[in-house]
């Protein structure tokens, strides 16, 4: 399965989020302006997809890939805070490649990437999410926001206090 993981990382978000944006960029001829800047988010957005890969191998004891996809809902990790953090580590680091080349093409590029996203996550992921874990999938959809955490507290905290067992 380890094997599955790797290739279904470098198949997917590393085409999505390094190789199709760096040839992009490499393309333009243009020299990489603010390096140190753009390698914050870059950094930060990897860090954030390479947890969420080890998520679903270790707890979702599948792959990120829809050829191998998880066995388990994985609701821990960054998963506590949103449903989609991969997809955001994805996003993140485009970001990053936009502030190394300041192309209009990488910025129209990491939108679409970003809509397409959307358009997976209501049309394909959630409802097959739904089939597969029922209610259990239910009860995580409901306390957890599907982009951006706003104000919202992580699922471990959100179930205690629910259970009656409010944690310091």
């Amino acid at each position: 399965m380890l094997i599955r993981a790797i290739t279904a990382f470098i198949a997917l978000p590393g085409m999505v989020a390094y190789i199709i944006p760096a040839t992009i960029g490499l393309h333009s001829r243009l020299p990489g302006r603010y390096v140190a800047l753009a390698l914050i988010p870059m950094c930060l957005g990897t860090l954030l997809l390479l947890r969420c890969v080890r998520e679903f191998y270790v707890a979702g004891r599948g792959t990120l890939a829809p050829w191998a996809p998880p066995v388990n809902l994985v609701t821990g990790g960054p998963y506590r805070f949103c449903r989609n953090p991969m997809y955001i580590g994805v996003v993140t680091i485009l970001g990053g490649w936009c502030v190394l080349w300041r192309l209009e093409s990488l910025w129209i590029y990491s939108v679409v990437v970003l809509c397409v996203f959307q358009v997976r996550v209501m049309l394909v992921e959630e409802p097959w999410a739904a089939r597969k874990f029922g209610t259990t999938w239910d009860a995580y959809r409901v306390q957890v926001p599907r982009w951006l955490p706003l104000g919202r507290l992580p699922l471990s905290r959100l179930v205690s206090r629910h259970n009656g067992r409010a944690k310091a």
